[in-house]
């Protein structure tokens, strides 16, 4: 039973990563539109879509659209000492989402680049060099995995399921539940 709450515990954890990682990218969009003077018209942060920030005046879109992943990585990198530094029980995980926005920025940036996909598209329009889109990859999916690294060995951690105790599965999971409704209640239609 305990590899079931072991697993109840990686799912939650990874899908809540997730939907935090693209609620931090589109901040990033939104705090980079209204810092140059932009007018955020819609944001579509729902569970089941792929999160966007549109806006109906964007003076400046290629500061916007960079202010996404930006944001999207800078925001965990900064909370991780701080967790630190407090000696915060839960720096491990801050770490663990650290790592996960590093790699799925880093990744979308560096992989959507040569098709112009999603943000890239923007990023190719606005004068982006694709070796600045790969390159923001190359420095952050490394990091990314190295902070994750730094955690210990996912072959270990799975080999011991019973580290993960029963009231650590449910609550990893009713905070990814909290989570969906939030973004299900307060997305924009």
């Amino acid at each position: 039973m305990s590899r079931f709450y072991q697993l109840l515990y990686c799912i939650s954890l990874l899908s809540g990563c997730w939907l935090m990682m693209m609620g931090v990218h589109e901040l990033g969009h939104v705090i980079g539109g209204l810092l140059t003077g932009g007018i955020v018209s819609h944001i579509v942060l729902h569970p089941l879509t792929i999160s966007r920030t549109d806006l109906s005046a964007n003076p400046y879109p290629a500061i916007v659209v960079w202010a996404g992943p930006m944001l999207g990585v800078l925001l965990p990198l900064v909370l991780l000492p701080m967790a630190c530094m407090l000696r915060w029980s839960q720096a491990p995980l801050v770490q663990f989402f650290a790592g996960f926005c590093l790699i799925a920025n880093g990744a979308y940036i560096a992989g959507g680049a040569l098709e112009g996909i999603g943000d890239c598209g923007v990023m190719r329009q606005t004068g982006t060099p694709l070796w600045v889109m790969w390159g923001f990859g190359l420095l952050t999916v490394p990091a990314g995995f190295w902070l994750w690294h730094r955690l210990g060995s996912l072959r270990d951690w799975w080999r011991h399921p019973d580290r993960i105790s029963t009231q650590t599965a449910w609550t990893a999971f009713l905070i990814l539940i909290g989570l969906v409704v939030l973004m299900v209640v307060f997305s924009s239609r």
